[in-house]
């Protein structure tokens, strides 16, 4: 009886200092922000339709790292910030945390229309707009897409956080047999603004491509992309998923590939 409820005082101690040592090193979180092509409506599959984001957890030790997906469709670098939706992720946002950001597809709206683009390019250029519509902001002084990812960095490095920075996915559109690429325009920015302060960048765009030319147009459509060019379905964003983790395994320096699974492991 004796070494029974001794054994049951050693079983609640190692619990109780468990607990304790769970509480003072809580696990890192992996936090993604992008548009539809990270997280597509709810992140419910709907119209079959889904972004990456949902889909990178199958490659990730989860017990050890925690991910949320907190992308938006139809945002950009710009409106992404609005109505503190950046600002609320920060305040969750810790000290040994990473954040996967993404965007591009939404950013060449118009800047004054009601999709809110942003300016083409990495400069200082900025713009000064007053808006008919106060859905988002009465008026704002709208900057660059590097200039916002920029600031996406920085933000979350004041956190204590990792910034990761992707180009976006390259959509359904070919020339003869080579996807376009963004190579020249919102690729080349976002690999330009993570060199300017040192942040990591992942190609995705370049990876995915490579990945559907040597499919083939017609089986890229067939296999991904139900509808339009630009959303896919689950088989796509699984596709597009592994073209994160093989960034990932790629990338120097990169702390989060020691929380990928077998699974994910196993895509070097």
């Amino acid at each position: 009886m004796k070494n029974i409820s001794r054994l049951t005082m050693l079983t609640l101690t190692a619990l109780i200092a468990f607990l304790a040592f769970s509480e003072e090193n809580p696990k890192p979180a992996l936090y993604l922000i992008g548009d539809s092509t990270v997280k597509n409506g709810s992140g419910k599959g709907a119209d079959s339709l889904w972004g990456w984001g949902d889909m990178i957890s199958q490659y990730f030790d989860t017990s050890r790292i925690s991910i949320h997906n907190h992308a938006l469709g139809g945002r950009n670098t710009r409106t992404f910030r609005y109505h503190d939706r950046w600002n609320k992720i920060l305040e969750n946002v810790n000290e040994g945390d990473y954040v996967l950001i993404q965007f591009g597809h939404n950013d060449g709206a118009p800047v004054v229309s009601r999709a809110y683009g942003s300016i083409r390019g990495n400069g200082p250029d900025t713009l000064f707009v007053v808006h008919d519509s106060t859905f988002f902001l009465k008026s704002e002084t709208v900057h660059t897409y590097g200039w916002y990812l920029r600031q996406y960095i920085n933000e979350a490095r004041e956190k204590g956080a990792t910034p990761i920075i992707l180009s976006m996915v390259p959509r359904n559109m070919w020339e003869e047999d080579k996807v376009i690429r963004a190579h020249a325009s919102y690729g080349k920015w976002a690999r330009e603004a993570a060199e300017q302060e040192e942040a990591l960048f992942i190609d995705l765009n370049e990876i995915t491509a490579q990945k559907y030319e040597a499919l083939g147009p017609e089986k890229v459509k067939l296999m991904y992309f139900p509808g339009d060019h630009s959303h896919t379905n689950r088989e796509g964003a699984v596709d597009n998923a592994e073209s994160v983790v093989l960034g990932l395994l790629t990338a120097r320096e990169c702390d989060l590939k020691n929380y990928l699974n077998e699974r994910g492991k196993s895509l070097e």
